[in-house]
């Protein structure tokens, strides 16, 4: 995909801006956004993707704005842009990682319901069937095929509204990353924690992306948020009173870093990018999108903050997380190469640490703490795998060879 029509707008916003004021924002950003407006014209059905699923008791706030979660005044914006310039019907679709695995419910999670129903808004809980195997574009960089929701799959158009935050596994997230929480889940999907798996989770984050590539991008970075991402209290608020709004996923999100102070051609092990790759740059250097500034028609109201006042928390030190990396890659090769081994657990989930199975369900949740689970070798990574001798989801454990190649001459940084 080139990058010549890729546009990003970030525009002034105070985070404590009335309703019509963020309206008025959200309407500059997107104004010259001919290519998605195009696109979100002629849909007949647009699905869009909030980051805004959390417990009522864990949503943080940041001087009544929502620090975590994408605002009601940007919700609001968004949806009444949207019926105002779109006919399609809409639909947001989510899947709650609390009703899943916490013991909520959606509707509890679902923190926008009165707006969706103000602009008459269908919710869709994305993690339901009916589902569709949709093959990966190219092959896919990390499985060949994923599932989704019909529903989400057959919209016309998809629309991703973000938070700017940092990550305590993924550096930063955003657009891209956004639309993880469409995967669908336990019980009818993939464990969260199998595609959010050291090594993976980069490469599944642009799998994803490129099936679903948002026509429009929007970020709220009204409170943006440093540190990590969880509902925790623990991450650092950020109020730097911005919009911003694109055309293409990985230039938006490439955009955005840059705002917050980040490189977006940075990567492992350079901050933010503590634990794991950079998303957007594999995405970037697999055609889609770009993550070169001066290749995006770029326009800001809003200058980049310094460096440091947006940072990743470090979960763990270089050297287990170093010691993970090479581990992981080598139990997934292990398992390639040794499929015989491990005929017994077909149809489960396992975790593989040193050649061992060390753990095994049929279900695949995984009830107890993987660091518990280590034993006495907590920095040998424990790799979790569906063994199917078929290999029906089409793993690419070239990226394993890749990475461990990568690693072979690197110190510990």
């Amino acid at each position: 995909m080139t990058c010549a029509n890729h546009k990003v707008r970030a525009v002034r916003c105070h985070y404590k801006a009335s309703d019509p004021d963020v309206y008025e924002a959200l309407c500059r950003a997107t104004a010259d956004l001919d290519v998605a407006w195009d696109k979100l014209r002629r849909a007949r059905r647009i699905v869009l993707k909030f980051n805004q699923d959390s417990p009522p008791g864990q949503v943080v706030r940041f001087e009544g704005q929502r620090q975590q979660l994408v605002s009601d005044s940007v919700v609001r914006a968004t949806l009444r842009l949207l019926r105002e310039k779109t006919n399609a019907e809409l639909l947001c679709a989510d899947i709650s990682l609390y009703a899943t695995y916490f013991g909520s419910t959606v509707e509890e999670t679902t923190q926008i319901t009165p707006l969706l129903r103000e602009f008459d808004v269908r919710f869709v809980d994305a993690n339901r069937e009916p589902l569709e195997i949709v093959p990966a574009i190219g092959g896919g960089l990390m499985f060949r095929q994923y599932a989704m929701m019909r529903e989400v799959i057959e919209a016309d158009a998809v629309v991703s509204v973000a938070k700017a935050k940092n990550h305590g596994f993924a550096g930063v997230t955003g657009c891209l990353k956004n639309l993880f929480g469409l995967a669908p889940t336990e019980p009818i999907g993939r464990p969260r924690a199998y595609f959010h798996h050291l090594i993976r989770l980069p490469y599944v984050l642009v799998d994803i992306a490129r099936i679903l590539d948002p026509a429009l991008n929007i970020v709220d970075a009204l409170v943006a948020q440093a540190g990590r991402e969880w509902g925790d209290g623990k991450g650092t608020a950020r109020p730097i009173s911005t919009l911003i709004a694109g055309d293409q996923v990985v230039a938006t999100d490439a955009c955005m870093m840059h705002l917050m102070g980040h490189d977006p051609r940075g990567d492992w092990p350079a901050p933010p990018f503590h634990r794991d790759r950079n998303p957007i740059l594999i995405a970037a250097k697999c055609g889609f999108g770009t993550v070169e500034l001066p290749d995006i028609d770029f326009q800001s109201e809003t200058d980049p903050q310094a460096e440091g006042i947006f940072y990743a928390d470090m979960t763990d030190s270089p050297e287990t997380n170093l010691s993970w990396r090479r581990t992981t890659c080598e139990q997934a090769l292990y398992y390639r190469d040794n499929p015989g081994k491990f005929a017994e657990f077909t149809g489960e989930y396992i975790l593989l640490q040193d050649g061992q199975a060390r753990w095994h369900k049929a279900g695949g949740t995984i009830e107890q703490s993987r660091r518990d689970l280590s034993g006495a070798n907590p920095d040998h990574a424990m790799w979790y795998k569906l063994v199917d001798p078929e290999e029906t989801e089409g793993e690419h454990y070239e990226v394993y060879e890749q990475t461990l190649a990568e690693l072979a001459d690197r110190r510990t940084p």
